[in-house]
């Protein structure tokens, strides 16, 4: 790798796991601590100003964005003046950004694949911040690269997964939708798949632009969660003795989660020759890390 490369949020899970799989790669990031109150544009603008990486792959609020429960609505909007700062800044010292995005910026009204030609239309206000989040990107860094996910899990004890396993250790019944669709994304296959387009821009390769990506075979989350739980049993003991479906309506989140959230992929093969894996052969080994620190 020629690039210096950058990660903010090496201590996320998705930061860990890119930061585990470019050592396997030969390829190392300098990943700064964030400041305690988190990284904001003061820090942003002193950071780049010392080091001037040449590319830069913005996790910093990885969690917040992808895992958290609910997000606090000051927090978000100090989130969004900071990835615009950085946007910024990127331009002005020429640095690529790597930046990741989400399938919440659809409203889900599609049962078909959305593709990156599609009109984003947020549902609530977390995807209207990730649009806002983008758009900023788009108008203030030409050099990005916007790599929107399917649903992402990972082993976080607190993340969507750690948050679903808990409930069943302790609720006997779970509800789950058998009408809402995506595409599962195994912390693993993200970090695989943004190490693969940073070694392409490394050969100066100017695909910038907006990617999808989801792990391969677009399921429901009841089905998914069926899934999961064969896996978990492995592991432990659950209370969860059954899985009832739900329509998407009735769910607690449907003003906030589209119901159908599959990405296409195609783009993304085109581009970088990056298939989708499937999902269902990574979960027992992220299971298998979760319940190594539960």
């Amino acid at each position: 790798m020629h690039m210096r490369l950058m990660l903010l949020g090496g201590g996320s899970a998705l930061g860990r796991a890119l930061v585990h799989l470019g050592a396997e790669a030969d390829v190392s990031f300098l990943a700064p601590r964030p400041p305690e109150r988190g990284w904001d544009s003061a820090s942003l603008t002193r950071l780049l100003d010392e080091t001037r990486p040449d590319a830069l792959v913005n996790l910093a609020y990885y969690h917040d964005w992808f895992q958290a429960d609910t997000l606090d609505a000051e927090r978000l909007a100090n989130q969004e003046r900071a990835a615009e700062r950085l946007a910024e800044l990127c331009q002005y010292h020429q640095i690529i950004l790597l930046q990741p995005s989400s399938y919440r910026v659809f409203d889900g009204t599609r049962a078909t694949a959305y593709s990156e030609k599609d009109e984003p239309v947020p549902l609530g206000s977390h995807g209207q911040a990730l649009l806002r989040i983008e758009q900023s990107v788009k108008a203030l860094c030409p050099r990005h690269v916007l790599l929107r996910f399917g649903w992402l899990y990972d082993d976080s004890l607190d993340g969507v997964l750690g948050r679903f396993l808990l409930r069943a250790e302790r609720e006997s019944i779970l509800a789950l939708a058998d009408d809402r669709r995506g595409n599962p994304t195994l912390v693993d296959d993200a970090a695989r798949v943004m190490l693969a387009v940073l070694k392409q821009l490394d050969c100066q390769t100017p695909l910038w632009g907006t990617y999808h990506y989801g792990g391969h075979e677009a399921t429901t989350a009841l089905a998914f969660g069926q899934a999961v739980l064969g896996e978990a049993r492995v592991y432990r003991r659950l209370a969860v003795e059954d899985i009832q479906a739900l329509p998407h309506g009735a769910t607690p989140d449907a003003a906030e989660e589209p119901q159908h959230a599959v990405l296409s992929c195609r783009k993304i093969l085109n581009t970088f020759g990056i298939k989708p894996r499937a999902w269902r052969a990574g979960l027992p080994n992220l299971l298998d890390r979760y319940y190594r620190y539960v």
